[in-house]
């Protein structure tokens, strides 16, 4: 009898320990399951990505017009290449000045001088930097024609007023520019009608008239891609109607060069041709998102960008 008990015992031992290194395997093997380093991973990238940060925020206004938008979104494109956050944001002129003032905004890089921005310029010039002249060609406004027209100047209209069809064709009504040819259509004597309506009406006539090899007058400005896309020319303007060609500016809050040096130094060494912005605008005037037509432009004129960037 005791014998078959201590065999009983030695067996349900036996069973215990068994269960026991079963438990034992079981839980081993539940610790290193696949779905625990699945969940692992994400978190190792997380915190890979987070390492990169911004070397800071620059804040470019600008005023919706071609040349602006144009060369503040391939700023954009270029500072946020360079690890920089670059924040656009759109104000009329008179806001914009008030938010350079302020140093709320840090870049303006279509200041007109000495015409059109002098009062601006004159009232916040103390908390201002001006980076120089960007545009290498006379920044102007004007009567435009294709050059095959054979006239030179304003006060030759005139007698060529059927050729013309009686018609200077402009954009808004509320712009400078309209003002200044209708001035310009009274001084003269000429007698056309000066049509009201938008740059793309504008633009869309200048293209007909240049496809049928006609003549045409649209009121016209620099830099603006329709130079890059047709063969054009102004006008003279004897009587200064449209007044003096001005030059395009850089303008920066005084405070931005020292809280970005490397950003300033890049954006003083900032040089376009009539051709190159005028080929950056015909990307975006085409369809392409401004920043897109950027990351175009730089791929194709990279040696030029790498002249601003070292």
């Amino acid at each position: 009898m005791q014998r078959k008990l201590w065999r009983f015992r030695t067996v349900g031992l036996l069973v215990v320990l068994c269960l026991l290194l079963v438990t034992a395997v079981t839980g081993c093997g539940s610790s290193t399951k696949p779905e625990d380093n699945s969940q692992s991973q994400p978190q190792q990238s997380q915190s890979t990505q987070g390492t990169q940060e911004s070397k800071g925020t620059v804040n470019i206004g600008y005023v919706n017009w071609a040349e602006d938008v144009a060369v503040s979104n391939l700023w954009k494109e270029i500072l946020e290449s360079q690890g920089y956050t670059v924040k656009l944001q759109s104000l009329d002129v008179a806001p914009l000045f008030v938010g350079l003032n302020k140093g709320d905004l840090d870049i303006f890089m279509d200041s007109w001088l000495p015409v059109t921005h002098q009062s601006y310029w004159d009232k916040y010039k103390d908390s201002l930097d001006d980076y120089g002249v960007w545009y290498l060609a006379d920044a102007k406004i004007g009567l435009v024609v294709p050059k095959y027209v054979t006239i030179d100047s304003i006060d030759q209209m005139k007698a060529e007023k059927a050729k013309f069809n009686g018609q200077i064709i402009g954009i808004d009504p509320g712009a400078g520019i309209m003002k200044a040819a209708d001035k310009a259509n009274k001084d003269y004597g000429l007698g056309f009608q000066v049509v009201q309506g938008s740059e793309a009406a504008m633009m869309a006539a200048l293209g007909k008239a240049v496809q049928d090899n006609k003549w045409v007058a649209i009121t016209g400005w620099s830099p603006h891609w329709m130079f890059a896309k047709y063969e054009l020319k102004y006008l003279n303007d004897p009587k200064k109607d449209f007044g003096a060609a001005e030059a395009l500016h850089t303008l920066a809050s005084k405070s931005f060069a020292q809280k970005t040096p490397a950003v300033a130094e890049m954006l003083k060494k900032f040089k376009m041709t009539d051709q190159q912005i005028g080929g950056l605008e015909d990307l975006i005037n085409q369809g392409m998102a401004p920043q897109d037509a950027a990351k175009k432009w730089i791929q194709e004129n990279q040696s030029v960008v790498d002249g601003w960037i070292k």
